[in-house]
């Protein structure tokens, strides 16, 4: 794809053209978006990125007309289909409904609130067969089409599948229910809001194919809204970047890589993390031993291990009379004093029930798992008191984390007043005031709510809450999967410096390899329960002896649009290995 201009025509499906964008609110009026151009070519994908509040998202509904009653839209956004062409700035209610679907379709970027959860999937792919049918479609009609977009956007057995409701199908497969829906009225605009973001890498690498088989097969021109600039390379043939609402730069994918005009742009560049620049770095692997397979079993404890583990077990009881489930099947590993190790793997491997195992939350059902010197097999809840002020947990939203009733300051004093170590909020504000230094935040953030703060604010107030007591041990359970990509690098940084500081161990929990490298000493790979690789960060990222391994490294998306071919062809050929 080219991208260069054109005058417009039948190559552009949709067309913005000084775009405006203001949000009535109890205070002064915000401008979400300040008179943007923007125009989409036929065949394209077309990136359009940037962080939290940079109004790629207002953009993307507004090429929808799915904008809330408090928003004002002037200017003009023209879509072009096969209705003709609809001015969704001026258009009525009824246009807009006839356009919506059958010319432009939406992927939003949680399927899960996307789905009713009360209807069978066939039946919402079916439904907007039958809005726009004007009763001309048969149920037997809809229904085999529903099973025809199943099969093609990659959902095994389509024919059963067409009955299951929306809980009975995995992260990913939900996404790609969503993608055929969007698909299954052969829209020539898709708008993909964050597709892939709360995926597995793995499995993100699955819906990036899809999302290219909608370019190439089904003729599709994809408006891609992203912070991921992995993602970018990988996918896109052109990009905008948007900051504050403006477009601060646009270009062909591989002229913005190569070589990026604004600070913004090598800004959002710099911030992506890679595998081969953090821990695996440091430490040299050229000597044989470095990477001999005698390395990687489980070494022994080290003297004072906060986490020991000897073949445990982690279940879920069952209900209704069924047996229970074991998630995590005989796994030996250990944490060191002051070590940070990754546990990684994808979604359903195990590793946040170990993280949870580790504070009490679910059960050890077989061997041992030994944390601060307690046995955590048969443990009663009275055991685990004295062990709750070592233990800190950063949760992976802090959105739903944190009491919404609640300020910043009293969230994070609430642990120093349940054990004992403050009497009142007051009392423990100067604590809390040097918890918000030690992470970067202004002490009068302290007054704030959770709302009032961005996802990176919440995730630093979460850290501070976790570190509240000097616990020894830190679980952290996805901490940035949901982060801007420059908020994340900050967030990171901090984690090393904190643990660099304070000394405490910490397991951290995530399915991206590259955030795994810039924190951790030692990598555990888990899947299905099991573990299938572990040593040094270098060991492991340099010189992975598992498959499954190689397919994560080989699933990860780099920002670079040539490295990133030629990574998408191993992982292809990975896969078929």
């Amino acid at each position: 794809m080219t991208g260069t201009t054109n005058t417009i025509g039948l190559r552009d499906v949709a067309e913005i053209r000084d775009l405006k964008v203001r949000f009535a609110t109890d205070g002064e009026p915000v401008d979400a978006v300040k008179g943007i151009d923007i125009r989409a070519h036929a065949g394209e994908v077309l990136a359009i990125v940037g962080e939290s509040g940079s109004g790629k998202t207002v953009t993307a509904n507004a090429l929808l007309g799915l904008l809330p009653e408090t928003a004002t839209m002037s200017g003009a956004v023209i879509v072009r289909g096969r209705g003709g062409e609809t001015d969704v700035v001026h258009a009525s209610p009824a246009k807009l409904r006839a356009m919506r679907g059958r010319d432009a379709a939406m992927v939003f970027q949680e399927p899960s609130t996307a789905l009713n959860p009360v209807y069978t999937v066939g039946w919402q792919i079916a439904e907007g067969l039958r809005a726009h049918a004007d009763g001309r479609l048969s149920t037997k009609e809809a229904k085999a089409k529903a099973v025809e977009i199943l099969r093609k956007v990659g959902i095994p057995d389509p024919d059963r599948r067409v009955d299951d409701y929306p809980h009975q199908f995995s992260g990913g497969q939900k996404q790609r229910i969503v993608i055929a829906m969007a698909l299954v009225l052969n829209a020539g605009l898709i708008i993909a809001d964050e597709p892939t973001t709360a995926l597995d890498v793995t499995v993100q690498a699955e819906i990036l194919e899809l999302l290219r088989a909608c370019r190439d097969e089904f003729g599709a021109t994809i408006v891609l809204i992203t912070h991921n600039m992995g993602v970018v390379a990988d996918l896109a043939d052109r990009v905008v970047v948007m900051l504050r609402g403006d477009i601060v730069e646009q270009a062909p994918v591989r002229e913005l890589f190569a070589n990026p005009q604004q600070d913004y742009t090598r800004e959002l560049l710099a911030a992506v993390p890679h595998v081969g620049q953090g821990k695996s770095a440091l430490v040299a692997t050229s000597s044989p031993s470095a990477s001999s397979l005698e390395d990687r079993s489980a070494p022994e404890p080290a003297a004072g291990s906060l986490i020991v583990a000897r073949a445990c077990e982690i279940g879920y009881p069952g209900r209704f009379g069924r047996g229970g489930v074991v998630a995590v099947k005989g796994v030996d590993f250990h944490v060191g004093p002051g070590e940070v190790v990754g546990l990684v793997g994808e979604s359903g491997s195990g590793k946040t029930t170990i993280g949870r195992a580790v504070v009490g939350l679910t059960t050890v059902v077989g061997g041992s798992l030994q944390v601060l010197g307690q046995e955590m097999k048969g443990v009663k809840q009275r055991q685990l008191a004295p062990l709750r002020p070592e233990i800190g947990f950063v949760f992976q939203d802090p959105a739903t984390s944190f009491n919404p009733l609640l300020s910043i300051a009293e969230c994070i004093a609430e642990p120093l007043i349940v054990h004992g170590k403050a009497s009142s909020v007051a009392a423990a504000r100067a604590k809390v005031d040097e918890l918000l230094d030690a992470v970067r935040l202004p002490t009068n953030f302290g007054d704030r709510y959770p709302h009032e703060l961005s996802g990176g604010q919440r995730q630093r107030a979460s850290l501070a809450r976790a570190l509240a007591l000097d616990p020894k041990l830190l679980i952290a359970d996805e901490p940035t999967s949901a982060l801007d990509v420059s908020v994340q690098a900050k967030v990171l940084e901090l984690f090393v410096q904190l643990q660099a500081e304070l000394g405490f161990a910490s397991l951290f929990i995530s399915h991206d390899l590259a955030v795994i490298d810039a924190v951790a000493d030692r990598i555990i790979v888990l899947q299905r329960g099991r573990i299938q690789e572990q040593g040094t960060t270098a060991q492991v990222l340099k010189d992975p002896t598992h498959a499954y391994t190689r397919e994560l490294l080989a699933a990860l998306p780099v920002p670079d649009p040539v490295e990133q071919a030629e990574r998408r062809a191993l992982w292809q050929a990975v896969r078929r290995g």
